[in-house]
């Protein structure tokens, strides 16, 4: 076997990886538009909110559909991929697969699968900036406390998800005490939201602007 010695230094010169998860209406897919020179994986359909932006856009109603994109985006030029949002990408996944399956945990279980090899497959294309955006999920712990973190079908799959990515942000809309409303990335966790910077570049809070972010980490597409 070939030896290809690497470099940590120059990990982020092959783009920088994000998750980023909030409640609907938080601003998730206006987002998008902060990344430099961005192709959209949509699933969600819901595009207005970057209407005035006009960018491009692949709808992905079926797997087949986000095979096809995956063989086009590795042809493209694009600097950064969305997947808006992998929490509804999941759900068309388990649609097929629960029409394969009678049986609804082998069709669960064949999801799961499917699903970390397309996160996987996503996640690892080569020079790009990617974005995966996900849904809210609140859960409960044993002492009441309600904890906040991606949104997947499958406890297994949306316990899995945060372990894909380096950057795990969760986008949070907040009130002042003046009442206006105000949107940030959240970066650390405080033990109740989940959230995670492994270049060790970011703050606990950032303004929600993915290239400004880019930058900070140093990643170079």
């Amino acid at each position: 076997m070939a030896i290809n010695l690497r470099r940590t230094g120059q990990a982020h010169a092959n783009g920088v990886k994000i998750l980023c998860y909030g409640q609907s209406g938080a601003g998730k897919t206006t987002l998008i538009k902060t990344l430099p020179d961005v192709v959209v994986l949509s699933a969600e359909g819901g595009l207005l909110s970057i209407q005035d932006a006009d960018l491009p856009y692949l709808e992905i109603t079926s797997m087949q559909d986000l095979q096809e994109a995956y063989s086009w985006v590795m042809e493209s030029d694009y600097k950064s991929v969305a997947l808006d949002s992998i929490s509804e990408i999941a759900e068309v996944c388990l649609s097929h697969e629960k029409k394969v399956n009678k049986d609804p945990r082998a069709a669960y279980g064949s999801m799961q699968e499917q699903m970390a090899d397309i996160i996987r497959t996503f996640r690892d294309i080569p020079g790009r900036h990617v974005l995966m955006t996900a849904k809210l999920e609140k859960t409960q712990d044993e002492m009441g406390r309600v904890l906040y973190s991606p949104s997947m079908p499958g406890n297994k799959t949306g316990q899995a998800l945060p372990y894909f990515f380096d950057e795990v942000l969760a986008l949070r809309v907040e009130k002042t005490p003046e009442g206006n409303t105000e949107r940030a990335l959240m970066c650390d966790s405080d033990g109740l939201w989940l959230a995670k910077d492994r270049s060790g570049k970011l703050g606990t809070w950032e303004a929600p602007d993915l290239g400004a972010i880019i930058s900070k980490i140093g990643g170079a597409a």
